[in-house]
């Protein structure tokens, strides 16, 4: 059976996250593990220097104090977060997932992503999490922490789920985006769903040759696909046609054709997550 990793936390995204589980779990009979990872901040009191600064007496006092203090909050950490997995469980067995196991780590969401993607065939996490800004087109910092570290797809959830009915492939030629058309021929997720393949840039033989033949691939699985070329800046090319297409999910490579140059924050691939109002599933 097909496994998903789905992270929660307690921000407004974990319902979406949750939500987005549910849809492709239901679609193609997978297993989910819902993982909420209790970070170390959660756990201990912010380290500080007290040499010099108190009497040893008092220094010692004060350092059992801290202890008594660490061991409560991890226990509260360790209640709060069990919650936040049995909710997300019973969310998603209420919405017919097939079979949904709940977990919770310690330690750095890495660590966790490196230890149960092994197993898994898709990672989803939230745009942004608890700790992150709500300032406008603000991405949390562990969304490029875990995109960065898994080799498996990505699906970042944005804040409230919508049916997926159509799909963008942001194309642009590259081993990541033709991964991603590959997952989409061979797979069920995207079954009977319109698609759109869209290239940002001149309307060249060459651009328009990679464009169809990436195209026909799908249309050879059976998928309806429209194909655009147009020449601008890419993350206004595809959001244009995000909104005018109404599409429901956008699907890119995490990477284009120089990974140096492609970094995931400052890069195309971080300006469409940030701008497009839509789930995003990322390949590497």
């Amino acid at each position: 059976m097909t496994k998903l990793i789905a992270f929660i936390d307690g921000s407004a995204y974990a319902h979406s996250v949750l939500d987005h589980a549910a849809w492709v779990a239901t679609t193609i009979a997978a297993s989910v593990d819902v993982v909420h990872v209790i970070g170390r901040r959660d756990l201990s009191s912010t380290p500080f220097d007290l040499s010099g600064s108190l009497e040893l007496g008092a220094r010692s006092s004060l350092l059992k104090e801290l202890a008594e203090h660490d061991a409560q909050r991890a226990k509260l950490a360790q209640q709060r977060g069990r919650l936040i997995v049995d909710a997300g469980v019973q969310r998603l067995l209420q919405a017919g997932a097939p079979s949904v196991i709940g977990k919770l780590r310690t330690g750095d969401i890495v660590e966790a992503v490196q230890e149960l993607e092994k197993e898994a065939d898709l990672i989803l996490i939230g745009k942004r999490g608890e700790a992150a800004d709500f300032a406008e087109l603000h991405l949390g910092s562990n969304l490029e922490r875990v995109v960065r570290t898994s080799t498996k797809p990505v699906l970042v959830a944005s804040r409230a789920f919508q049916p997926v009915k159509r799909f963008l492939v942001a194309f642009d030629g590259g081993p990541s985006v033709m991964k991603a058309i590959n997952h989409i021929a061979t797979g069920k997720l995207f079954a009977g769903l319109e698609g759109h393949l869209v290239t940002a840039g001149r309307d060249t033989p060459e651009a328009r040759g990679n464009l169809e033949a990436a195209a026909n691939v799908l249309r050879s699985a059976g998928y309806t696909i429209h194909t655009h070329i147009e020449d601008g800046e890419a993350e206004k090319v595809i959001a244009s046609h995000a909104e005018a297409d109404h599409i429901d999910l956008l699907v890119m490579g995490a990477y284009g054709h120089s990974r140096i140059r492609s970094l995931f924050i400052g890069s195309t691939t971080a300006e469409m997550v940030r701008s497009v109002k839509r789930p995003v599933m990322l390949f590497r």
